[in-house]
């Protein structure tokens, strides 16, 4: 329904996600993002998008997705766990 509305990577990476894994297909869990990994993957797109950043405020954005990713450690949600990924790889580029 929204599929529209989100980004062609989080599109990719949700039809990655259900080809490559099985298990994805019958449990809607799997393919579920939270509102905290959809906030910092659309902050971290805006910023980037921007280029307004200054190096500290990649880094604090950095560290709010490895605390992200440690709330969500212990919840098997497949696409959360990949979308925070992604958008930390793509703040790692920008910063290189």
């Amino acid at each position: 329904m929204f599929i529209n509305m989100l980004g062609d990577d989080i599109v990719s990476l949700t039809a990655l996600t259900l080809i490559v894994d099985p298990k994805c297909r019958n449990d809607t869990d799997n393919v579920v993002i939270t509102q905290i990994t959809l906030s910092l993957y659309l902050m971290a797109k805006c910023q980037l998008t921007l280029r307004l950043l200054v190096k500290s405020l990649v880094h604090t954005l950095d560290d709010y997705i490895e605390t992200a990713q440690k709330i969500l450690l212990s919840v098997d949600r497949t696409l959360d766990h990949f979308t925070l990924k992604m958008t930390k790889l793509k703040i790692l580029t920008y910063i290189a």
